[in-house]
């Protein structure tokens, strides 16, 4: 009887979320209003002279855009206890990512606003939009399959709680979530993945799985083991009424073909979602069409500056100004104690009524095709590191993913120019891979097991390789640099194909 309640539910909810992404701008201006509100309790906001009755412009005078760096005291006072620093409220969980330059981790402040009235929110948006496209969905007659991380409790006195964006959701999931979803709490969030693969496995093959939530590369992981276990050809004939697959983290392009194997034909439905750990932004517009719609009535104020022009206070511009066609950075305040916070994104926008976008990479080179977000600082100290165990100088390389194939070979390649080689490649390739641990969890995580990634393919590229691919694209001298990392194979198929590799 509940369950057609819940579908009821949101079949009405998504008729509120149409006329929210049609006032995306007065909804805006009153969060502003209420961001600055939180903001005058908090040390941060009395430190950069935030008053009653702010205005934008002020407000963009006063506080400057901000990275993670500066950020991360306050973030370590925080853990150590402090409270109204950021936020008024007081914060004990702290979402773990990658990709700093001084830190294997960052910790981002989970304020009970920014998962209540964002990340759930934003899930429950993404249900909305799956009954727009299609309201005839019975999702809700089966249950919703979650595939996430864990969280753990800090070591000492402190009392905070930390872990993987997924993980700390699902503690904090609604009721009837908990009950419409499988496996249960304590399975989901187990910390090893080999374990927890065999004992979701083993629950979720026997269950009415009607939907999935969760990145491609390891939902593609889960459904395979389910077909090793079932000996079934395909996840339709272990669920039948599956219906709907809610994806983003990474681009899913790469993963479409392998997708059209495990759940062939037209049953399932796809939604992609854009969120991170410092929020949930967006979701997919209509069906079938890859533009998103940037959700503004969420708790994240949305700032932009175009890339080409650098982040400058006066480069930046309000939704309300942004053109249609221009790669912009992303800038973010929000319900979590961010301000001001330049997340590393870039999108273009194809519409402003609605605001309507497309992701386009980020702002830093980095390789993000398994949710290991190896960006080139984290390059640059492995290889570094490699090298010097090795006793060997590397002259230029670049790195690329290798994407997972119906054998699950995923992984990245590195072409590597020595003008001192290593008198063993295979120790390098194991130093390059462990450093690359050392300093970042979420390609740790994903190297576990061997399971998604496997460890790195290098390929050693004869001397003046990459001077002569330079010189093929007219960028000798000058700042000129070979792009160190790549999302795609581009780069890499080009140089080899110039190389006879």
């Amino acid at each position: 009887m509940i369950s057609p309640v819940i579908g009821w539910y949101f079949k009405q909810r998504s008729k509120e979320l149409r006329s929210n992404i049609e006032h995306s701008l007065r909804k805006q201006e009153e969060l502003f209003q209420d961001l600055m509100e939180q903001l005058l309790q908090t040390e941060y906001g009395r430190i950069h002279g935030i008053e009653k009755g702010i205005t934008y412009q002020t407000f963009s005078n006063k506080l400057p855009l901000a990275s993670f760096e500066d950020f991360s005291p306050y973030i370590q006072r925080m853990q150590a206890g402090e409270q109204q620093l950021l936020w008024p409220g007081d914060i004990k969980w702290f979402a773990k990512s990658s990709g700093t330059t001084s830190n294997v981790s960052k910790f981002i402040p989970m304020s009970y606003e920014i998962m209540e009235y964002n990340h759930l929110e934003g899930g429950k948006e993404a249900l909305s939009q799956f009954f727009s496209f299609y309201p005839d969905g019975k999702i809700f007659e089966g249950k919703g399959l979650l595939i996430g991380g864990s969280t753990k409790q800090s070591d000492g006195d402190d009392g905070y709680y930390f872990g993987d964006l997924s993980g700390i959701l699902m503690n904090h999931l609604p009721s009837w979530a908990n009950w419409k979803s499988t496996p249960d709490i304590e399975v989901a969030t187990i910390e090893n993945w080999e374990d927890k693969l065999e004992k979701m496995v083993q629950i979720i093959k026997d269950e009415n799985v009607t939907s999935v939530s969760g990145v491609p590369t390891w939902t593609a992981v889960v459904m395979q083991r389910v077909l090793e276990v079932t000996g079934k050809k395909n996840i339709l004939e272990v669920w039948p009424n599956f219906e709907l697959f809610i994806h983003g983290g990474v681009n899913f392009g790469p993963y479409r073909e392998q997708f059209k194997a495990l759940l062939p034909g037209d049953q399932v439905k796809y939604i992609e979602t854009y969120n991170a750990s410092e929020g949930f932004f967006g979701i997919q517009f209509e069906a079938n069409k890859p533009e998103m719609v940037l959700l503004c009535h969420l708790g994240v104020f949305y700032e932009f500056f175009p890339v080409s022009e650098g982040p400058k206070t006066e480069n930046v511009v309000r939704l309300c100004d942004v053109k249609v066609g221009v790669n912009y950075a992303v800038v973010i305040s929000t319900l979590g104690g961010l301000w001001r916070y330049v997340i590393g994104d870039t999108v273009q926008f194809t519409s402003t009524h609605p605001f309507t976008f497309t992701i386009t990479g980020r702002t830093k080179l980095f390789i993000n095709a398994f949710g290991e977000e190896l960006v080139i600082e984290n390059a640059e100290t492995a290889i570094s590191k490699a090298a010097l165990e090795t006793q060997s100088v590397v002259t230029d390389y670049t790195a690329a993913p290798i994407f997972l194939n119906a054998q699950g070979d995923g992984g990245h390649e590195w072409l590597i120019e020595f003008s001192v080689e290593p008198t063993d490649i295979q120790q390098f390739e194991v130093l390059l891979d462990d450093a690359l641990k050392s300093v970042n969890e979420d390609y740790k995580a994903k190297r576990q097991g061997n399971i998604v990634m496997k460890s790195p393919q290098i390929r050693v590229v004869p001397q003046n390789t990459f001077h002569a691919w330079l010189k093929s694209k007219g960028k000798l001298g000058g700042q000129n640099k070979v792009p160190r990392l790549s999302n795609d194979r581009k780069i890499i198929e080009e140089i080899k194909g110039m190389i006879g590799l």
